[in-house]
């Protein structure tokens, strides 16, 4: 019971069997009611024969009463004294009497009573009164023995006032042989041919699952063989289907693409940092051991700023790393036009000073971690003095509910085909080369991704007088918005 398909050929077959069950169950009882019915309305037919025959004064030993063996008839009177009877009917059940030979000293029309009965008289000789009770006869159900054989029978009971004003209850059966076997046939198709049923519709439904789990397990050998080799470039196979095994093989081949490019992103950063770790190591070991072995030669500064360089690009891998961990930014309110006046009056020693323009100073709160904010302007900013001639400018505004900065500069631009590309870990232009001035790559990516976190946003474009403009652009509010966040995140 642990496969699909065996569990769902169960559950498949125990439904078909209850709903046969009860199918087969309103079946028998609808048969078996018709059959019952219309052999009450013969029984019926018979016994109103005789009732009219008992109104019209026929002696009792006068009375036809059919074919006995097949409508047995009864008659008995209001003190339940049985009158007349069917001739080979030797005994009987069901219809409350079970006497089966009439009563001698019972009451007899004569053939002579109805001579003066056209007009009436005081004797009770009343035409009106001589007939056969309308009502529904009433039903019983019973058995009877007609010449040695004993039979089940359903019996209908007529009422009838004769001109002596005597009123008798005519009992006539018909047989329930025939619904009885009816029944019983059906009844035998029913549990011959359920198990048949049953067996059909558990193979039906395990080839039926099993056709459709087939590319199932050939995307579970798949992704073992994946695990198993660990080369993330395989794809499951996907069905021509447009149902769900589908769809499950598209997502899970969309997963793989995803957790390649995740697992190629982290090796090269991996090695990208190693290579950006090995220049400023080697660099100064160089000067150590030149200093060591010549104390007059050593290079201080050239050795601090290694360190330094050194240190800076260790911050910035440690600062990855902890966003890559999915580390949550703070939820402190963050005032992000007197933070950026803060950054800009910590760089009175850039070769460029920044024109700094706030608008909307009460509509400028964001919420987030003040330090990783600061990150950002710091890194947007560094890389504006860089690359800019003569000029840098930030601005702060309100926009829609958002926050957006802006820092631009009077450079060469990004052309249109890197604007993406730089945000990119390790990823310098031509121009931005050398590791002295062009850095290790990491500020845009920084920027980016504590911007991402942050539920924002940090574009590249074209300033309008030239240069580049980057945009940042974060929810504004007293606390960012989940949903985004996590879309951007």
């Amino acid at each position: 019971m642990r496969s699909v398909r065996a569990r769902a050929a169960l559950g498949a077959t125990l439904v078909v069997a209850v709903a046969l069950t009860a199918a087969g169950l309103a079946v028998l009882l609808v048969l078996r009611g018709n059959l019952t019915d219309r052999a009450g309305l013969e029984a019926e037919v018979a016994a109103r024969e005789v009732a009219r025959q008992l109104a019209l004064d026929v002696p009792y030993a006068g009375l036809d009463l059919g074919d006995e063996e097949v409508h047995p008839v009864q008659v008995t009177d209001e003190a339940g004294r049985v009158v007349a009877v069917s001739k080979d009917l030797e005994a009987v059940s069901g219809t409350g009497v079970t006497r089966v030979v009439p009563v001698p000293s019972a009451a007899a029309p004569s053939a002579g009573d109805d001579d003066d009965d056209d007009g009436g008289d005081d004797d009770g000789n009343d035409p009106a009164r001589r007939e056969v009770s309308s009502d529904t006869p009433g039903f019983t159900n019973g058995t009877a023995t007609v010449d040695g054989e004993r039979a089940d029978y359903r019996f209908a009971a007529v009422e009838v006032t004769t001109s002596r004003d005597v009123t008798l209850t005519v009992h006539a059966g018909a047989p329930l042989a025939a619904e009885q076997e009816a029944v019983s046939t059906v009844r035998t198709s029913m549990l011959t041919g359920l198990p048949v049923l049953l067996l059909v519709v558990a193979g039906v439904t395990w080839l039926v699952t099993r056709r459709a789990l087939r590319p199932v397990e050939g995307i579970r050998r798949e992704l073992a063989a994946i695990t198993a080799s660990e080369d993330l470039g395989r794809r499951v196979p996907e069905p021509d289907s447009r149902d769900e095994v589908a769809r499950l093989a598209r997502t899970t081949n969309e997963t793989l693409t995803v957790l390649e490019a995740s697992v190629d992103r982290q090796r090269r950063f991996v090695a990208d940092a190693s290579h950006e770790l090995r220049s400023p190591i080697a660099s100064l070991r160089t000067q150590l051991e030149v200093g060591e072995a010549h104390p007059e030669l050593l290079d201080v500064p050239g050795a601090v700023a290694d360190t330094v360089r050194l240190q800076a690009l260790a911050a910035d891998l440690l600062l990855l790393a902890r966003l890559d961990a999915g580390e949550r930014p703070g939820r402190t309110a963050v005032d992000l036009g007197t933070l950026v006046r803060e950054e800009v009056s910590r760089r009175a020693a850039d070769r460029i000073g920044p024109a700094v323009s706030v608008r909307d100073p009460d509509a400028l709160e964001v919420t987030g971690s003040r330090a990783q904010l600061a990150r950002v302007v710091g890194n947007l900013l560094d890389n504006a003095e860089r690359h800019a001639v003569r000029s840098v400018a930030v601005s702060v505004r309100a926009d829609r509910g958002d926050v957006v900065v802006e820092v631009t500069d009077d450079g060469a631009g990004v052309p249109e085909a890197e604007r993406d590309r730089i945000f990119e870990r390790f990823v310098r232009l031509d121009d931005a080369r050398s590791r002295d001035d062009g850095g290790a790559g990491l500020g845009l990516a920084i920027a980016r991704d504590v911007a991402s976190r942050h539920g924002g946003t940090l574009t590249a474009g074209a300033a309008r007088d030239g240069g580049a403009r980057f945009t940042l652009r974060l929810p504004g509010g007293a606390a960012t918005d989940p949903g985004r966040q996590a879309r951007n995140g």
